[in-house]
Formats: C-alpha cells, sequence, structure tokens
C-alpha cells in the first residue's frame, strides 16, 4: 500500500487524482468517459486497502469459474461542474452493499480544486 492508493476513513475511500492534458478534451475541460476511469481506479484502490488481491482474484476465478467474469451492470453519472487540465480531484467511493454476488459499489468524483 502506498500514498497512491488514497485512505479509507468512516468506511469511504478518498483518493486524490490530478487531471494531465491526456484526460480532457480540445475544450480543456475532462473528457466525460474519463470520469468513469477515475471512478473505477477509485473503486480498485478501495478493495486494494481491504486487502483484496485482483491478480490472485482473477486467477482464482479462472480456474475455479472458468467463463464467470465481473461486470457493471448499470451505472448512473450526473456531471455538476467540469474538471480542467490540473484540477485535483477527490474521488469518494462508498460501500453500498458488499457480500456476496452481487455487491454494489458507489463511486464518485465529488470537488473539484486547482492547484
Amino acid at each position: 500500500m502506498n500514498a497512491l492508493d488514497g485512505k479509507i476513513r468512516g468506511g469511504r475511500h478518498f483518493m486524490s487524482v490530478r487531471v494531465y492534458y491526456e484526460d480532457t478534451d480540445f475544450s480543456g475541460i475532462v473528457y466525460h468517459a474519463n470520469y468513469l476511469r477515475f471512478m473505477e481506479r477509485g473503486r480498485t484502490n478501495y478493495l486494494r486497502l481491504l486487502g483484496a488481491d485482483h491478480r490472485a482474484l482473477f486467477e482464482a476465478a479462472r480456474q475455479e469459474a472458468p467463463g464467470v467474469a465481473f461486470v457493471v451492470r448499470s451505472m448512473a453519472i450526473e456531471f455538476l461542474k467540469p474538471a480542467r487540465m490540473d484540477d485535483v480531484l477527490e474521488v469518494v467511493t462508498v460501500p453500498e452493499q458488499v457480500k456476496g454476488a452481487p455487491s454494489r459499489c458507489i463511486s464518485g468524483s465529488c470537488e473539484a480544486t486547482s492547484c
């Protein structure tokens, strides 16, 4: 674990993400699909901090249940404020339900602040 993984406080996972040029579109704001990448990083790092080893999970699934996959069934995103290059976003991941399948995890990028 390192600082890149973020921190868990009060049952929530917090992780900072800086917006780079590659994350933006021609107008200089974050391309909408990139928010999903930021949120997936938050979810992945949250699970990492809880001790889940993604490589081991995938290997175990491949051996024990070939053809079974981890999938996203649905998502809803509301864009409230655009983020721009060099902004720092705080991605907050909140577990809603964590038990067996299906598990539900809510991720959302919250505040955008300029450095």
